[in-house]
């Protein structure tokens, strides 16, 4: 996986770095086949913008997530992110897809 942390309006510190690598830690431990991941932090007066872009294979997920502290705005794309992964594991288990479909269902005769 390939991490890519990059500031706009802001230099990016050892700690910042730091705190970012291990809130995607918990990503990495839901779901497994993360190609990409692309972090930008902006910082416009009052407002710190955090957005992330996954790479997974056959989807890229967008996840933006603003707050007046940095490291909430950081705390709340986690968040954001560990859901939408979330969605697209139980999406795609094979599980799913064999036992849920309308085409796997019993057919009942009323005869």
């Amino acid at each position: 996986m390939n991490l890519t942390i990059t500031g706009h309006h802001l230099e990016i510190t050892p700690a910042i770095r730091d705190y970012v690598i291990s809130k995607i830690d918990r990503i990495k431990r839901h779901f497994d086949h993360v190609i990409d991941i692309g972090v930008i932090m902006t910082v416009e007066k009052l407002r710190h913008t955090v957005e992330a872009n996954v790479h997974l294979s056959g989807k890229d997920i967008f996840v933006q997530a603003d707050d007046a502290d940095m490291y909430a705005a950081i705390d709340s794309l986690a968040d954001k992110l560990d859901r939408q992964i979330g969605k697209y594991k139980e999406k795609h288990s094979q599980s799913h897809k064999t036992h849920g479909g309308i085409k796997h269902q019993p057919v009942v005769s009323e005869e």
